[in-house]
């Protein structure tokens, strides 16, 4: 069976982060968005335009390998993270075999459309696919509720910002979702210049004195979807 073409939902730009108890908070990583079409054990990353990142072809064919599925439509994102777990985009664009894959949602597993499903019923079952502590396919690290404190973890780590997804929603492009940015986020600096300039500018990699381990700081204070609100602790 064909898998069908999935137009992605766009997150919409909002100014200050809030908390609700029915969103969805999320990390919001600095790569190349895209959906992964999961065939015969590869995997293609299609950019929301409908290009086919063609850079990225070695890890879609790990991704295909990993996953507990056969076919299936997954929206995600490219990254590549140094040793603390933090996106360096300029990494991402030098060396596109340090790329890894971070999975938001699955829209289509073998043949069911699972797109009228509610969000957290969707992050339920991308959790049953997913290989469990893979370097190269994982889950993206979110909250229930708590925006202003994710906001504010991200901004302490230089981190892009976060994005706020209604947990009842279905994948339709018309949803709402809104992206919330980190407007003193150093890796942004030259990024229209980068990809509209007359004359790129040299990839440099950021990196933020105040960034300490990314990683352990997370799991300290952002779990995945399956924890409850409640248990993510004071800063």
């Amino acid at each position: 069976m064909a898998l069908p073409r999935i137009q992605p939902i766009i997150p919409t730009r909002r100014k200050e982060p809030f908390d609700d108890s029915d969103w969805l908070f999320e990390f919001k990583y600095d790569g190349f968005r895209g959906l992964c079409h999961i065939e015969q054990g590869r995997c293609r990353v299609i950019s929301r335009n409908g290009n086919v990142l063609s850079r990225f072809e070695a890890l879609g064919d790990q991704v295909g390998r990993l996953l507990d599925v056969d076919e299936a439509v997954i929206d995600g994102e490219v990254i590549a993270a140094d040793e603390t777990g933090r996106p360096q985009f300029y990494e991402l664009l030098r060396v596109p075999r340090s790329a890894c894959c971070v999975a938001f949602d699955i829209l289509w597993p073998d043949g069911t459309d699972l797109r009228s499903l509610p969000l957290g019923e969707r992050r339920r079952r991308l959790q049953g696919i997913l290989p469990k502590g893979s370097p190269i396919v994982s889950e993206a690290l979110s909250v229930a509720g708590r925006g202003r404190e994710l906001f504010e973890l991200m901004c302490s780590n230089d981190l892009e910002g976060i994005v706020a997804k209604r947990l009842d929603d279905p994948y339709d492009p018309r949803i709402r979702c809104l992206k919330i940015k980190n407007p003193d986020y150093s890796q942004a600096e030259g990024r229209g210049d980068l990809f509209n300039g007359p004359q790129q500018r040299t990839a440099r990699t950021a990196v933020s004195p105040r960034a300490g381990s990314l990683a352990s700081g997370l799991r300290r204070s952002a779990p995945p979807t399956r924890a409850r609100p409640g248990s993510l602790p004071r800063p």
